[in-house]
């Protein structure tokens, strides 16, 4: 997949982009890419939040590489937690795409008071469609480039290096096989019932309007069991709106974080923004 341009760094085992002054008043944002995502996923937003003066953190997510007892969604967000203590990071704002969103979800329900407020698109969690088992019986480029556009609107964001990685993965067991592993586990780590829990954690919500992945209703159903949730469509978009309307995506970040966690926006008696929808 296409490389971030942003450089990587590594401290204590962990691989990460991390952009923005490294100290600020608010608190960093710790952004979850997806199953099949990868750290350039996020450039965009990278670097409009960076731009604005947020310190953003982006680990690579050791989807292919846990232990095969810890291969699964409640892994990675041990992993993700992992990484925020080593960085000695008492607060974070968690943003997650798909697998990301879960990540995020579990993180938050573990650790409620180190999470500052959360933003999810196209997130897993409570259900999608599944493709793994589809996808990795399966070793046709043109039935995998058929498959990766389900992803997007705009199919024309599957590219030949795209196809060309998707090919290599399911033409390599191990690796197929834990990428099964980790989609059956999100169904096993649904947060339906627990949503309600999350009480006082600020949310946005950013979905496509067009995504088959996740669909609306997925979306609704998290503004509906979010106590403090915000939900915004994009139109003409898939599962992963930081790709595909990256302006749009960015717009409503940076409005929500000024609402919730901008000390120099929130006015003094200001404890969160109120929930919305559109």
């Amino acid at each position: 997949m296409p490389q971030s341009r942003f450089s990587l760094q590594h401290y204590e085992g962990f691989s990460y982009l991390d952009e923005g002054p490294s100290q600020t008043e608010t608190p960093p944002l710790l952004l979850l890419h997806g199953m099949l995502g990868d750290l350039s996923n996020w450039d965009p937003t990278i670097g409009a939040l960076s731009d604005a003066g947020y310190r953003v953190l982006v680990p690579v997510l050791p989807v292919y590489d846990l232990p095969m007892a810890k291969s699964n969604v409640e892994g990675l967000a041990g992993y993700a937690r992992a990484f925020a203590e080593a960085l000695d990071l008492s607060s974070v704002v968690l943003a997650g795409n798909s697998l990301g969103g879960q990540v995020a979800l579990l993180y938050a329900l573990r650790a409620p008071r180190s999470v500052a407020a959360m933003i999810l698109s196209g997130s897993s969690g409570i259900y999608e469609q599944r493709m793994d088992a589809d996808l990795m019986r399966r070793d046709s480029r043109d039935f995998i480039r058929e498959r990766a556009a389900v992803t997007f609107y705009d199919d024309g964001h599957v590219t030949d290096e795209l196809v060309d990685e998707m090919y290599a993965l399911v033409n390599d067991r191990e690796r197929a096989v834990r990428l099964i592993r980790m989609a059956r586990s999100t169904k096993k780590a649904t947060v339906t019932d627990r949503l309600a829990s999350l009480t006082g954690l600020p949310t946005l919500l950013v979905w496509g309007r067009d995504d088959v992945i996740t669909p609306p209703d997925v979306a609704e159903e998290f503004h509906r069991r979010l106590p403090q949730a915000q939900l915004h469509f994009i139109d003409k978009c898939g599962h992963a709106p930081m790709i595909e309307r990256p302006g749009a995506f960015n717009r409503l970040t940076l409005e929500f974080l000024a609402q919730t966690v901008d000390p120099a926006e929130l006015a003094p008696s200001e404890t969160s923004s109120p929930a919305s929808h559109s």
